[in-house]
């Protein structure tokens, strides 16, 4: 995908975490992006990792920098202990207008993506997109208590009702994603 076109759809995407009432610090821009990708066949030019917190992109977090260097992007700073917030700039916005086949091509999918996010936290985030790296990566043609204890031995700290609602949440996005 081409560069800039793939910068005003990350624009779109903070904008509509925004309007769904979503934090929109960089975990949820992270986990939403990769989400968009592996749900709803997004081809972002992010790779994504296991990391800490689930999957994780260093090019999308330098891009993130990127976009609040060219003023497509602000960070909200918040009161401790809460991290910033991202929300999109008017040049932001003019930047998705101008990329108006890309938007028209993939834009239900972000808005899609943002509305299944809207109300998550970080943990509830962490665990949904691991959920989907296990299923993804290692866990193809498993149940779900096969998954839920992948899940499990990636995330220690993630108990077991809460790895296999996210398993079975995935299993519904998997189901309902747009294609």
């Amino acid at each position: 995908m081409n560069p800039m076109a793939q910068e005003a759809l990350v624009a779109r995407l903070a904008r509509t975490l925004r309007e769904n009432d979503s934090w929109t610090g960089e975990t949820h821009i992270q986990k939403a992006t990769y989400l968009l990708e592996v749900l709803a066949d997004v081809p972002f030019d992010f790779d994504f990792i296991l990391y800490k917190h689930g999957p994780f992109s260093f090019e999308l977090r330098d891009e993130l920098g990127n976009m609040q260097a060219d003023r497509y992007l602000s960070r909200e700073p918040q009161d401790p202990p809460y991290g910033p917030r991202f929300s999109v700039t008017e040049s932001g916005r003019q930047l998705e207008e101008r990329f108006a086949k890309t938007m028209a091509r993939y834009g239900s999918k972000v808005d899609w993506i943002a509305a299944q996010l809207r109300d998550k936290g970080v943990a509830s985030l962490e665990r949904l997109a691991t959920a989907l790296w296990v299923t993804t990566h290692e866990g193809d043609g498993l149940g779900l208590e096969e998954r839920v204890e992948l899940l499990r031995g990636i995330k220690r700290h993630v108990s077991e009702e809460n790895a296999a609602q996210a398993v079975r949440e995935i299993d519904e996005l998997l189901a309902s994603a747009p294609s």
